[in-house]
């Protein structure tokens, strides 16, 4: 059994539950109020943030994008890496990457002069990248699609921001939304 520490608003807990929800894994969900973090969550992980996992009472596991590799590797079925060494590369560096999106986002979200305009850019970009892929990693969805499309949903959902002056992203979503894993995280979102 796995245990995941997870706070619904957090999109870097919305990466584990994805990933979780993906490989069919039972879980059990502490849910963790991000604004009163409970001392005993800087045992489990010395910064205080989820998502954090434990397996079977192992040592807890932190960082989004560690638990996202743990969880490909402990349970490769279904893969959500591609089977190319460089393909898998591409995937990591885009997940590397994510502050060119994350960023922006959280400056909009604090009401930052020119923040609408650089997650505009971010959004551009992507839209670009997706032009003649399904997935931000290629042919087929990945961890790349499950790092990023947490910060999407929220721009969409929580920031107002509109996807229509992005077709390639907006079809991208919708893919995306079609898998219970990706619609469960949307009913999370609209329900923040």
């Amino acid at each position: 059994m796995i245990t995941l520490y997870n706070a619904a608003r957090c999109p870097y807990a919305a990466r584990a539950r994805i990933v979780l929800a993906e490989k069919g894994l039972e879980v059990e969900t502490v849910e963790i109020d991000l604004s009163d973090r409970p001392a005993w969550l800087y045992e489990k992980n010395p910064a205080g943030r989820v998502p954090v996992i434990e397996e079977d009472g192992g040592d807890p596991l932190s960082e989004s994008t560690v638990i996202m590799e743990f969880l490909e590797e402990r349970y490769p079925e279904p893969a959500l890496m591609p089977a190319d060494p460089a393909d898998r590369a591409a995937v990591r560096l885009l997940i590397f990457r994510d502050k060119d999106l994350t960023d922006p986002y959280y400056a909009l979200r604090r009401g930052e002069n020119g923040a609408a305009e650089q997650l505009d850019a971010a959004l551009a970009k992507l839209d670009v990248r997706l032009y003649d892929r399904d997935y931000l990693g290629g042919a087929e969805y990945s961890l790349a699609d499950i790092a990023l499309v947490p910060w999407v949903l929220r721009a969409r959902d929580m920031l107002g921001v509109e996807l229509s002056g992005y077709p390639s992203l907006g079809a991208w979503l919708a893919r995306l939304e079609a898998r219970p894993a990706i619609a469960a995280e949307a009913g999370v979102v609209a329900a923040l």
